[in-house]
């Protein structure tokens, strides 16, 4: 796979200085396109063999582009903070937003590779997180990014006179570590490890392009010239309005009106029942929230349901058994400026907690094969591929320790309307209603058709979804938090 790498590419100083000005002129027209389009943004990645010119790469594309719109990251070991998440946080908080460009060093194929290498992780361990990575990457491409991967390449010759250099001349004899020479140790196997992760990941969305890292003048032209055309024939197909046609197999049709919020039965509870069963399933959850157990483990709690259905007054009720400093909430509306210039699930990876905390999500992810999906406001294929997006996503914070526990709150579209006349008719309440909430009573079918394919594509062993019979909010409130209670009980062993 390194083959060509290994040719000893050259270009020499004159031939460079010729090159250099009009390079730099047309990055910085491109950069400013990109910018004034804003309709897309850039993620280039940096990996490769060590000393083979990463760094000073980087460092060129500063100089030669505009600094104030690149946003450089160097990955290093994680930090507490980064450790209690899961492996890909540090990375969605790094994405650079549209008409931006992100240049990321050390970046999500670091640690896998040296894993490998160190022997400290399984070649099936590798093989399920180069999975993870390419639905991540598929992910950004179809959400519009223009994902640039670089891998630089030197032969073990080359790697081993590049250090004997470094470390000979006292001004970059720091730049050689003990790491450093016991990765040109591992060499054979680091490029074996390396070819297996780039032939894996290396897809028509997001290719790998290996850079012959030996000589400075040409891996900088060869960078530069190809970021460049990427960046051209993306702002050219921007310009013209041009996406790819995308479509979705189609979900299997309603033979019949049978469906799994028509099979809920309403369930009602007399208020001096509530009240005896609320005060101790709100001890059993604040007791179990000061666990040892819990420290180690962090709780998301999900509420989705139509409007009216009782989503507050059944948070208000689990954020009385636990302690302010512990839990955050974190209502979803329509996403702001800043959060439609990133990918889709960018805003909600940038509010999971840290271990021993729980955050609430009143309303979430699942917008986007609900709300987003009746109302027109992404496509098809857009909303048919955020189920299995929403799966992993889950799946990464049930790997990393996360307790995930969902709930649908169904009301029936009369109940509804009783609740909206009341809400109405009390002043307290009025900033509850809007018209909007009246609008979405018109496509109660079309809502409905959407929550049944959701929770049959999305109610997984690890995160089920927990159907709620919300007509009465006294036992809809003590489903959900006895259902808490059971899920963080059977998750703390």
């Amino acid at each position: 796979m390194f083959e060509s790498a290994e040719l000893g590419h050259r270009t020499d100083d004159e031939s460079f200085r010729a090159a250099v000005p009009g390079l730099r002129a047309e990055l910085l027209d491109a950069q400013f396109d990109l910018l004034e389009l804003k309709q897309f943004a850039v993620v280039v990645l940096i990996n490769g063999v060590d000393k083979a010119g990463k760094g000073e790469t980087i460092n060129l594309l500063n100089e030669w582009m505009d600094p104030r719109h690149i946003e450089t990251w160097a990955f290093d070991t994680p930090t507490a903070e980064e450790s209690e998440r899961p492996f890909m946080w540090r990375f969605w908080r790094a994405l650079p937003p549209r008409g931006k460009i992100g240049v990321m060093f050390n970046n999500w194929y670091t640690q896998p590779i040296r894993e490998r290498v160190g022997r400290d992780s399984k070649r099936s361990e590798l093989d399920q997180r180069l999975d993870e990575i390419r639905r991540f990457e598929a992910m950004l491409t179809r959400e519009g990014v223009l994902l640039v991967k670089f891998w630089f390449h030197l032969s073990k010759d080359g790697q081993k006179t590049r250090l004997k250099v470094l470390e000979k001349d006292p001004r970059t004899r720091w730049r050689v570590t003990e790491r450093d020479w016991y990765y040109y140790d591992q060499y054979d196997r680091y490029r074996e490890v390396a070819g297996h992760v780039l032939r894996t990941t290396s897809t028509g969305e997001a290719p790998w392009l290996i850079v012959d890292g030996s000589d400075a003048n040409y891996r900088a032209l060869f960078v530069g010239r190809t970021l460049l055309a990427a960046l051209r024939r993306r702002l050219d197909a921007a310009s013209q309005h041009w996406a790819p046609r995308l479509s979705a197999a189609p979900l299997p049709p309603c033979i019949d009106r049978l469906n799994i919020l028509d099979s809920l039965v309403r369930q009602d509870m007399k208020r001096k029942e509530y009240e005896a069963l609320l005060e101790p399933l709100q001890g059993r959850l604040a007791l179990l929230s000061r666990t040892a157990e819990f420290g180690r483990r962090n709780l998301v709690l999900v509420f989705e349901g139509v409007d009216a259905a009782g989503k507050g007054g059944a948070i208000r009720r689990i954020v009385g058994a636990l302690d302010a400093r512990q839990y955050r909430i974190v209502p979803i509306a329509a996403p702001t400026e800043e959060e439609r210039a990133q990918p889709y699930m960018w805003r909600f990876w940038r509010h999971l907690p840290a271990r021993g905390k729980a955050v609430i999500f009143d309303r979430s992810w699942y917008g986007r094969v609900l709300v987003e999906r009746v109302e027109g406001f992404c496509s098809e294929a857009d909303w048919m591929r955020a189920y299995a997006e929403i799966n992993d996503f889950e799946d990464q914070l049930i790997a990393a320790g996360a307790i995930v526990v969902k709930f649908w709150l169904a009301i029936t579209k009369e109940e509804q309307m009783a609740r909206f006349q009341a809400r109405e008719a009390e002043p307290h309440k009025r900033f509850k209603i809007s018209a909007e909430d009246w609008r979405n009573r018109d496509k109660w079918d079309d809502y409905r058709r959407a929550v049944c394919d959701m929770v049959d594509r999305t109610s997984t062993e690890r995160a089920p979804w927990t159907l709620v019979e919300a007509d009465d909010k006294h036992f809809a409130r003590i489903k959900i938090l006895r259902t808490v209670c059971e899920r963080v009980e059977a998750a703390l062993g």
